[in-house]
């Protein structure tokens, strides 16, 4: 008897999820390095330093002092306490402990937000290009993404893009700022027209900030700091960027009632919290000087400066991100087909870098060019590029 006639299946609402393109190829990467081939690595997220000698002896230390038990699936109060302090001096966000939730990495937090607040047949707004995994977490909770094309949001008004976009199933809005994979910041202005919009339609942001600390030109605004939104906004945040700490898992989420019990729901019956040495390193990395983040910032302009300007030289025309650390150009002049030029970049060049169309149809015709990585590196893919347009 075949799977199919003795009913076993899978859940219906998994036909729809697919698995992160971006994935795929570093796979791809993987399996030309393996064969001796070097391949500048600019598709990749992970910040160009290592997690700090400090934060990893707080984890050490945590551990020879036996913080190894359960600890309660929220988080351990000293965490949730300095994320209170954090959030309201860097943020705008003045919460108490109880609102406050520590998450495996800043992709647990948007998984519970969306399961929280989408039921089926739910709409939620996404401005587009965004972040891949976007989309199968709004399918997944069985609602449907709507696609708001940012560059035309900021050409006709934030406002009136989200009017046009909105249907009478609307939700949510997914605003995510610094934006992967553009680069682009929303104004305060902006965010401003977004709370507005949300109040007016009674509507829940779900407000992603894994790039908080990355921007260059102008300020981040967190939108639940904005009047009247604390109570109708889901934050999500991560120590993967800022600190270097992406294998960690480490991510926390911000929300008043009714939502806070939701993700309590889903975080304690899916991970039953973090694991306990590393709320001890968080705690730890919390403590690190403002300077030394500005530091690590002007390290990454530095980085964007180099392979913007090496991207225009060559023709790829590509405006100068205002945060994050990816650089999105224009490249028809390769191909028009955004995965026919990443292809051709991998196996003529050697330079891995990400489709524009697996960040939604407003991401075709680019190229996402991830700039964390070594100055060396990058100087390495602007010669390539020399060489591959020569």
């Amino acid at each position: 008897m075949s799977a199919k006639q003795s009913g076993i299946r899978l859940a219906k609402r998994l036909d729809e999820v697919g698995f992160s393109d971006i994935v795929q190829i570093r796979n791809k990467v993987m399996g030309l390095r393996a064969e001796g081939l070097h391949v500048h690595a600019l598709h990749g997220g992970e910040p160009f330093f290592e997690t700090p000698a400090d934060i990893k002896y707080a984890a050490i230390q945590a551990l020879v002092e036996n913080e190894t038990h359960y600890a309660p699936s929220s988080g351990v109060l000293p965490l949730r306490k300095a994320l209170v302090e954090k959030l309201a001096a860097k943020n705008g966000i003045h919460i108490s402990a109880d609102e406050v939730i520590a998450t495996v990495g800043g992709s647990q937090g948007l998984y519970g937000a969306f399961q929280s607040v989408l039921d089926p047949g739910d709409d939620a707004l996404v401005f587009s290009p965004y972040w891949t995994p976007i989309a199968d977490l709004i399918t997944g909770a069985q609602a449907r993404p709507l696609l708001v094309p940012s560059s035309m949001a900021r050409r006709i008004g934030i406002r009136n893009a989200l009017e046009q976009f909105a249907t009478p199933q609307t939700r949510a809005i997914y605003f995510n700022t610094p934006q992967n994979p553009s680069g682009l910041v929303f104004t305060r202005a902006e965010a401003e027209e977004v709370a507005a919009f949300a109040i007016e339609r009674d509507l829940i942001v779900i407000a992603d900030e894994a790039y908080e600390d990355l921007v260059y030109d102008g300020e981040h605004v967190s939108i639940a700091s904005l009047p009247g939104m604390a109570e109708r906004t889901i934050t999500c945040f991560t120590f993967s960027k800022t600190y270097a700490m992406t294998g960690w898992r480490a991510g926390y989420a911000v929300a008043q009632e009714p939502f806070m019990t939701a993700l309590r729901k889903i975080v304690l019956y899916s991970t039953n919290g973090i694991a306990t040495p590393v709320q001890y390193a968080m705690i730890h990395a919390l403590k690190t000087p403002e300077s030394k983040i500005a530091a690590i910032r002007e390290e990454y302009r530095k980085r964007r400066d180099l392979l913007v300007a090496g991207l225009n030289e060559v023709g790829l025309e590509c405006a100068s991100p205002a945060g994050a650390f990816y650089a999105f150009p224009n490249v028809e002049k390769i191909h028009k087909n955004s995965r026919t030029a990443a292809q051709i970049l991998l196996e003529k060049a050697h330079i891995a870098t990400i489709p524009g169309s697996v960040f939604g149809a407003q991401g075709e015709g680019h190229l996402r060019f991830g700039y964390a990585i070594t100055i060396k590196e990058i100087e390495d893919c602007v010669d390539a590029l020399h060489k591959f347009f020569a």
